[in-house]
């Protein structure tokens, strides 16, 4: 987990520049990519914690091993963001504080959880703990290229 506790500090780095837009690279603002990446954190989470890990079974599903396995990244455009995990109201640098507090302190404990906890994920099915976290740094790592390439642009 603690490469995701790095992600996260870089994406507290570019908190600052929340209000950044190019709309060449996304429609959403800086501040708009790290409250998403925080949410997603902390939502998936938040189900591992409650998950009965004696319901997890492992399925191959394609998707999922493409992604997470072969290519390590996410494609950029191919999919929406969940209602749940899509940023809501106003982002400033209080409420984008307030996220990367929760999702931090989210995190304390995950070593702890049952190998077996788990999440459905909507596209590559039910994911364990280790695939999960897999999951959340690729996503992250995902976020963060979009608001670098933002900053760039700019």
């Amino acid at each position: 987990m603690q490469n995701l506790q790095n992600l996260i500090s870089q994406l507290e780095s570019k908190i600052s520049q929340f209000e950044t837009t190019n709309h060449a690279v996304s429609g959403g603002s800086v501040g708009w990519h790290i409250e998403h990446s925080l949410k997603t954190i902390d939502q998936i989470v938040t189900a591992c914690k409650i998950s009965n890990p004696s319901d997890y079974q492992w399925h191959f599903n394609f998707k999922r091993f493409l992604i997470l396995i072969v290519a390590k990244k996410i494609p950029r455009g191919k999919a929406r963001a969940p209602k749940i995990v899509r940023p809501e109201g106003d982002i400033n640098q209080e409420t984008l504080a307030a996220s990367l507090s929760k999702a931090r302190e989210n995190l304390i404990g995950w070593k702890n959880l049952n190998k077996n906890a788990n999440f459905p994920h909507p596209f590559f099915g039910i994911l364990n703990k280790k695939e999960t976290e897999n999951f959340l740094v690729l996503h992250t790592k995902h976020h963060l290229m979009i608001i670098n390439d933002i900053l760039k642009k700019n």
